[in-house]
């Protein structure tokens, strides 16, 4: 059973690296603008599946704060839902989840 500080180093790592990403994809969509017609309409597919993952890691990014504020208040593993406990396995699979497998089903 990992301790809730253990948790908090575990979301913290992914909050870090979920944000160097993010900044990652915004270089990305910031460093290109090609002057040919044909490599523009590529650059931009390629620009909507960049915003596609940042959309996906910003509101990954929500759920891991949120978790850390329920760590803070001492309601971390308990289902938002139901109030029942969430189980470990489910928190080791899903760290930031405010909601058991039941209630999430």
């Amino acid at each position: 059973m990992k301790s809730l500080e253990d948790r908090r180093a575990q979301l913290l790592a992914r909050r870090s690296e979920l944000e160097t990403r993010l900044h990652d994809i915004d270089d990305e969509l910031d460093a290109h603008q090609s002057k040919d017609w044909e490599e523009l309409a590529t650059e931009r597919e390629g620009d909507e599946v960049l915003e596609g993952m940042g959309n996906a890691g910003n509101a990954e990014l929500a759920l891991i704060d949120a978790a850390l504020k329920r760590i803070d208040s001492k309601e971390y593993g308990v289902c938002a839902k139901c109030g029942e406990a969430i189980s470990e396995e489910r928190l080791d699979l899903l760290p930031h989840t405010p909601l058991c497998r039941n209630c999430a089903a």
